[in-house]
């Protein structure tokens, strides 16, 4: 009688979709909404497509799809920018394919923060007699109408000669059989950020990380995405949010990476 499981809060792994797929009766599929505290759900995308198209182009470092946007919901893409944005242009979206600021508009976003006019300034923009929302997340939109999410807008890291975006690098890795998770993150200041990928490997397994990282190199060296990655850290548990075990901590992560960095300088 089950006909649909829905996952929401992070992303879900394509391993963990092939996987509950399996055991779902074949009316049965896993939904996938995407969204945020301030606007949800936003789009949504099911396992079909997922497994049938999606998931490959995810693998090759596209970015996740989360599906289209769901009725009553406007999706635009707009020019990546730190700064507020006072009032709606559409001269600020960007074509498609393009990476940028996913906004959204619609009746179930949220008009302002509470008392927190620095919070509204930064990701509210005045569109009309609405209000159009900067989810913070970086993403596209495809020729299909859907988006594809590409990693938080404070989580990319700008080196002096671009901007690497967390989830295509760190699916370029996350390809290796030996490798649980992996995490991009930025030492330094922008825009002169030393790129460095953090790497948890699977878990119950002896590990050679020295063999580990000459096979990881060789397929970032590949990649377009991650050939400017000259760093790769181990670390045995990503710190993640307890709700979710899977949100990766960042900032606290870049912290631990930065002193890893300096010792190994030192020795």
């Amino acid at each position: 009688s089950l006909k649909r499981v829905v996952s929401a809060g992070a992303p879900v792994s394509l391993s963990n979709i092939k996987c509950f797929s399996s055991m779902l009766t074949g009316k049965a599929e896993i939904h996938t909404p995407y969204g945020a505290t301030e606007a949800v759900p936003v789009t949504s995308i099911g396992s079909r497509e997922i497994l049938s198209e999606t998931g490959k182009l995810s693998e090759q470092g596209n970015g996740i799809c989360v599906g289209t946007p769901l009725n009553g919901i406007d999706v635009k893409i707009i020019g990546i920018s730190d700064e507020p944005i006072a009032a709606w242009s559409n001269d600020i979206i960007v074509p498609a394919g393009e990476i940028g600021e996913i906004t959204v508009k619609g009746d179930l976003v949220t008009r302002q923060y509470f008392e927190n006019p620095e919070a509204d300034a930064l990701a509210k923009i005045k569109d009309g007699t609405g209000i159009r929302h900067r989810m913070g997340d970086l993403g596209k939109k495809d020729e299909k109408g859907r988006i594809w999410f590409l990693g938080r807008k404070s989580h990319r890291v700008i080196t002096a000669s671009g901007t690497l975006f967390t989830i295509p690098c760190e699916a370029i890795f996350n390809n290796h059989p030996e490798v649980f998770r992996s995490a991009l993150v930025g030492i330094g200041k922008k825009p002169n950020q030393v790129p460095v990928i953090c790497i948890e490997p699977e878990h119950g397994s002896i590990v050679d990380k020295t063999k580990l990282e000459m096979e990881l190199f060789e397929i970032a060296w590949k990649h377009e995405l991650t050939k400017e990655i000259k760093t790769i850290l181990f670390h045995k548990s990503f710190p993640v949010d307890i709700r979710h075990n899977s949100k990766i901590f960042r900032e606290k992560l870049a912290a631990w990476a930065k002193d890893r960095i300096k010792i190994r300088n030192r020795g």
